[in-house]
């Protein structure tokens, strides 16, 4: 069993940082409110530490999941930041969903401490996170994701590696212009069917069984056709992971028309006080057009 550090414990991390405990690995967590790391230590049994350097410290393995880039800056750089605590030989494994231009400067910054740095951003949501079924898309060096596997793979019904640095990333922006164009669609169905006067859960039953099915079908239809927008992930996070990738998409010279329309879509979500319901909440926004 390894030493391990975990670092940010929000819907994702808490449970992630759990199942880590309960597979025997010795965890220490950090989290910026630290009564959500005292809760955590009650709940299992682990220690918790004061900043990300002290949780740093001796561990073989660093996993991170938190907001943004500037919080990932924030938990690894600095006199306080994990990186200061790692020793050489150790790997950093950051699960957050950030751009890869920050991914790439953190492979670099522990390039020069001597250790890795893995990026492995995740799919699967809180669900996924609890029942420690995540898809998990990772980038770095071959040697330090062989190491960092059989650790992160504790909470991962998939695990794999897409290439150098940055890859685990790129393919999460990937994950999330897909998501993005099925719940639009998803969602004009089910306004379809109900302005056309027909049973949406009749509708969904016969169409998710052919070339239509998706999992966001599968999963959402009914909380949706339920106007409950409070089962998934949040359109302020969604928002977040779509600038990233529209931000990508012209580094790289992509074209994601639907995405920007998408993205648009949220932004009227927001607006109508939405930020913290979950992405099926586009069929409010279609419901209240009329």
């Amino acid at each position: 069993m390894a030493k391990l550090a975990f670092l940010g414990l929000g819907v994702m991390g808490y449970p992630m940082a759990g199942h880590l405990s309960a597979a025997g690995h010795d965890v220490c967590v950090y989290n910026r409110t630290t009564a959500k790391a005292e809760a955590w230590g009650a709940e299992h049994g682990g220690r918790h530490a004061a900043t990300p350097r002290e949780a740093a410290e001796g561990a073989d393995f660093v996993m991170a999941c938190v907001g943004n880039d500037d919080d990932l800056r924030s938990v690894c750089l600095g006199t306080d930041g994990a990186f200061a605590g790692m020793g050489e030989g150790t790997v950093f494994v950051d699960h957050t969903t950030v751009s890869a231009k920050v991914t790439r400067e953190m492979y670099d910054a522990a390039k020069v401490g001597g250790f890795g740095f893995v990026d492995a951003p995740v799919s699967g949501g809180q669900a996924g996170a609890e029942n420690g079924q995540l898809s998990i898309m990772c980038g770095g060096d071959a040697a330090h994701y062989a190491a960092a596997e059989p650790v992160i793979t504790t909470y991962a019904k998939l695990c794999r590696r897409l290439g150098e640095s940055g890859a685990g990333q790129m393919t999460k922006m990937a994950n999330q212009i897909a998501i993005a164009g099925l719940v639009q669609g998803l969602s004009e169905a089910l306004h379809f069917a109900e302005k056309a006067g027909l049973d949406g859960h009749a509708v969904v039953e016969v169409i998710s069984q052919g070339a239509a099915g998706s999992w966001q079908m599968s999963n959402r239809y009914k909380t949706m056709l339920d106007d409950h927008w409070t089962h998934g992930f949040a359109v302020d996070w969604m928002r977040k992971d779509l600038g990233i990738c529209l931000d990508t998409a012209d580094e790289v010279g992509a074209s994601l028309p639907v995405t920007a329309l998408v993205d648009q879509f949220y932004k009227d979500v927001q607006k109508m006080g939405g930020g913290r319901w979950d992405t099926s909440s586009l069929l409010a926004r279609l419901r209240k057009m009329g």
